[in-house]
């Protein structure tokens, strides 16, 4: 009997294609009811990160883009508009063409909005790239937590994953792409050493490219006053960290908030510093472990990206279903190994299941998921084609 439950755990033969299926769309419900709960929450007085978005937008409709900046003008907006919490707005102005245009919509309708239409755009990227796994892509609960805080995850998740999976087909989209995370610059710490160590040159220079024309045309279109209003964000984000206290530290899905409650900021700041070296030597080395597989030593750079940045919450992690996927479809392709099923099965659910246990543990349990997978995206890469377990050729789509 014993030997029986081991074996149900270490092999998961009953997780099979049909199950899969039948799963997601239980999966997809639930989820779907849970987004409901965050959408009437967020219209109650303290409102909801979206809240940061729609001000910005409200102030490009105005005419003052630059106001997007200006927190006491971002109060007055938010707080007029029937809320008593408002949220400050820190992305680069390359981000405001994003946000405008949910400004022309009440707060509510432009919630809904703004999550179908980035969720979209996610999905599209990684149906794309999975075509045969795509329930699991549409109900993957990393995707479950940035539609709840309607945060901009599916945005920069939908970059990081076009950019992975279209780099060997066409590798000025893909650095265009990868470039345009230029809103959000601190997921893309590990992007330009994967491509340099890859020799992928046209994404490379398509990238700077990317970032430089996006900067110079937020620049023409809002202006110098909105360029150095920016800069006063950093002011707004630099106490944030100073003055946070456990619980929004163990809102973040880092190494380094994890350290800082425990063992401080100059400990923390050592640890984020040695960890994102190691991330950076590590996604250079993956090419030639990985063959030159971009897919491949992309899943690698990505599962590396969700530890490499001190500064990521939660519902920044959409990204991470292509590395996840990945391990699916080579496990489908040459064999899972032992206990990989159900690691998988914990990783898929991670990004939701360690924030909602963060502040219940007094630990934010991201990192060790991340490290986790990226062990598991190393290890696959070593293995040859026909060095299989056994081989399980099932299709999770129909």
């Amino acid at each position: 009997m014993k030997g029986g439950a081991v074996d149900f755990f270490r092999d998961a033969d009953w997780l099979n294609g049909s199950r899969v299926r039948g799963y997601a769309v239980l999966i997809g419900i639930a989820s779907l009811a849970l987004v409901a709960v965050s959408w009437v929450q967020a219209q109650g007085p303290d409102g909801s990160d979206f809240l940061a978005f729609w001000g910005s937008a409200r102030a490009v409709l105005a005419g003052l883009p630059q106001a997007a900046y200006d927190l006491g003008w971002q109060e007055k907006v938010q707080t007029g508009a029937g809320f008593t919490g408002w949220y400050a707005f820190v992305n680069p102005p390359p981000f405001l063409f994003v946000t405008a245009p949910f400004g022309l919509l009440t707060v509510p309708l432009g919630w809904i909005a703004w999550v179908v239409v980035t969720y979209a755009a996610w999905a599209w990227s990684g149906v794309k790239a999975f075509p045969r796994l795509w329930p699991l892509v549409l109900v993957f609960p990393g995707a479950l937590i940035s539609a709840g805080h309607a945060q901009n995850g599916f945005v920069t998740g939908a970059l990081l994953v076009g950019g992975v999976a279209l780099l060997d087909r066409r590798p000025l989209t893909a650095g265009a792409l990868l470039g345009a995370l230029i809103v959000k610059p601190h997921l893309a710490l590990l992007v330009p050493f994967w491509l340099a160590a890859g020799g992928r040159w046209r994404a490379f220079l398509a990238a700077g490219a990317s970032a430089a024309g996006l900067l110079a045309l937020a620049w023409l279109a809002f202006g110098s006053a909105t360029m150095l209003g920016y800069t006063d964000s950093w002011r707004a984000s630099a106490a944030l960290l100073r003055g946070g206290d456990s619980a929004f530290f163990l809102r973040m899905a880092t190494l380094y908030a994890q350290v800082r409650i425990y063992g401080g900021e100059s400990a923390a700041t050592a640890v984020a510093g040695l960890l994102a070296l190691a991330m950076i030597a590590l996604v250079m080395l993956g090419w030639r472990r990985m063959g030159q597989d971009a897919m491949a030593s992309g899943a690698l750079m990505l599962a590396a990206t969700a530890l490499a940045s001190p500064y990521l919450f939660n519902y920044d992690l959409p990204f991470l279903v292509l590395p996840a996927l990945w391990l699916v479809r080579e496990g489908l392709r040459e064999g899972f190994r032992p206990w990989e099923k159900i690691a998988l099965v914990a990783l898929w659910f991670a990004p939701y299941a360690t924030r909602a246990l963060a502040l219940p543990l007094g630990l934010n349990l991201m990192p060790l998921a991340s490290a986790l997978l990226l062990w598991l995206v190393w290890s696959r890469g070593a293995r040859l084609p026909g060095e299989a377990d056994g081989q399980q050729s099932i299709a999770i789509g129909g």
